[in-house]
């Protein structure tokens, strides 16, 4: 017999409608949290670079700001660059800044975390104070470093002279055999902090009871390192390199401030020569198809690194 009680009330909603409406408004209310990451990556990035790549087809000039006219081109921008010689100098002036400036900072970076590892007084706060060329706008660096390496009342030969390392002032940033040089000593010393603090942090998640396992054992300080330290810093190492990769790659306010890519395109990189392109010479599209080359390897190195990755977590 069916009672009053087992009717269902009419309105009412199901308990199973109710459950379904309340997980739709929680997975609604969780995907708004990400449209404001969405957005900013396709207006600040995603935007620009399809601009970019449809720029690096056309044959766009000053004109076309205004009338909006940018004929396609095809390949004609590509075609251009890669037959024009400086496209071999930029790039291997690239290669050579990118591998120095690498190993520099990170040999620098990894000597100043070991350091500071130990504790000393006054440890936080010099370790403080190195953080200052990372912390500091690259313009501000650049022209510091344009102070000091003048010719003929920088510091960097005051010192020398002083200490007679060298007879006469030494051309830093207008001769071609030392404005590379220059700009690599600049970057390297903006660039040493970002490796001293991400090494120091791998290094503080070591274990101290290993190295106290490896003491017994009669290791000595090149044992540790090599057997203990290194292996478990290869994470943080692979992080550090990449980063420090796609980040000097693509380096250009210090280059500009110091050189401009020159003497004689001596310290023309690719980042230099698309600015070049695109506001001296005008030629927007060439330009373009430069910083996606630029763009192009960047992703390849990062692809990798991440296949690298994966071959390592794939083997624990």
């Amino acid at each position: 017999m069916t009672t009053l009680l087992d009717k269902p009330v009419h309105g009412a909603a199901h308990p199973d409608s109710r459950t379904a409406g309340a997980a739709r408004r929680a997975r609604l209310a969780r995907m708004s949290f990400y449209v404001p990451a969405v957005l900013y990556l396709v207006i600040f990035f995603g935007y620009p670079v399809v601009a970019n790549l449809v720029m690096s087809f056309q044959d766009y000039t000053v004109t076309s700001f205004y009338n909006g006219g940018a004929p396609f081109t095809g390949l004609a921008n590509y075609t251009a660059i890669f037959t024009d010689e400086l496209f071999s100098t930029s790039l291997w002036n690239t290669a050579v800044f990118t591998i120095a400036s690498l190993v520099l900072q990170f040999a620098i970076g990894l000597g100043l975390a070991l350091f500071f590892r130990r504790r000393f007084p006054l440890s936080s706060t010099l370790r403080a104070l190195l953080l200052l060329p990372w912390l500091l706008p690259l313009l501000v660096s650049g022209t510091v470093f344009r102070w000091l390496l003048d010719q003929d009342y920088g510091v960097v030969n005051q010192v020398l002279l002083g200490l007679h390392l060298i007879n006469d002032p030494v051309p830093w940033l207008v001769s071609p055999d030392h404005a590379m040089t220059a700009i690599v000593i600049a970057n390297v010393w903006i660039g040493i902090p970002f490796n001293m603090v991400i090494l120091y942090g791998g290094l503080q998640s070591i274990p101290p009871q290993l190295y106290e396992a490896a003491s017994l054992d009669g290791a000595g300080a090149w044992q540790k390192f090599r057997h203990v330290t290194w292996p478990l810093l290869r994470p943080t190492t692979s992080v550090v390199v990449m980063l420090g990769l796609v980040y000097t790659i693509k380096a250009f306010d210090v280059v500009m401030v110091l050189t401009q890519g020159g003497p004689a395109n001596s310290t023309q990189l690719l980042s230099t020569w698309s600015y070049a392109l695109s506001f001296t010479n005008l030629q927007f599209g060439q330009g373009a198809a430069v910083s996606n080359v630029l763009i192009v390897i960047a992703m390849l190195f990062a692809l990798v690194y991440l296949r690298a990755v994966r071959a390592e977590q794939s083997e624990r």
